[in-house]
């Protein structure tokens, strides 16, 4: 469990470092993001990776771990979004952003090492296909609550998809990293 702590982190550690400089790029433009513009951000991000991976070619630049990255870090957008609300035009300082940020991963983080003792890191067997499939499909979950007003009966909310997001990103970065996508 340990190596996996540490690849779980380095991981992270790559996308924060690629969030924190494009907030000192850009400012926080993506307060103005409602929940389904994250939504369809990603969307785009993990269809892309679907693409690549059924094409097994591609003519853009940005390759499938810097696809996976930017789903990581817009699922902390949403999950910041969520809790700050009122999506508008607003420049945040980078020091509270990075503190988001950490917590919001700290979440994300608690979250996998909890579902990791009870499915014993099964997700180390999965195919990048998979997570990207996953992730599709998680979307679709929030597109439906945000159909229901964002209610759900006996279903999670957008805040745990948005956690699963993450950690199905994580879980594919640290498989490329070892080579074995």
């Amino acid at each position: 469990m340990s190596r996996t702590n540490l690849q779980y982190d380095e991981a992270v550690s790559q996308c924060k470092d690629i969030f924190i400089k494009k907030t000192k790029d850009y400012g926080t433009a993506w307060r103005v993001l409602r929940t389904i513009s994250v939504v369809d951000q990603i969307f785009i991000k993990a269809l892309r990776i679907r693409t690549i991976q059924d094409l097994n070619t591609q003519k853009v630049g940005d390759d499938i771990p810097s696809e996976f990255k930017g789903i990581l870090n817009y699922a902390v957008i949403g999950l910041m979004q969520l809790e700050l609300g009122n999506p508008q035009v607003e420049e945040l300082p980078v020091e509270k952003v990075d503190a988001l940020y950490r917590k919001n991963i700290e979440l994300a983080k608690n979250t996998m090492l909890d579902k990791n003792h009870d499915y014993g890191e099964a997700w180390r067997e999965m195919s990048q296909q998979s997570f990207a499939d996953l992730i599709l499909m998680k979307l679709m979950r929030i597109k439906q609550i945000l159909a229901n007003d964002g209610k759900t009966l006996i279903s999670e909310g957008i805040d745990a998809n948005y956690v699963d997001i993450i950690n199905y990103a994580v879980f594919a970065l640290i498989l490329i990293a070892e080579g074995k996508h």
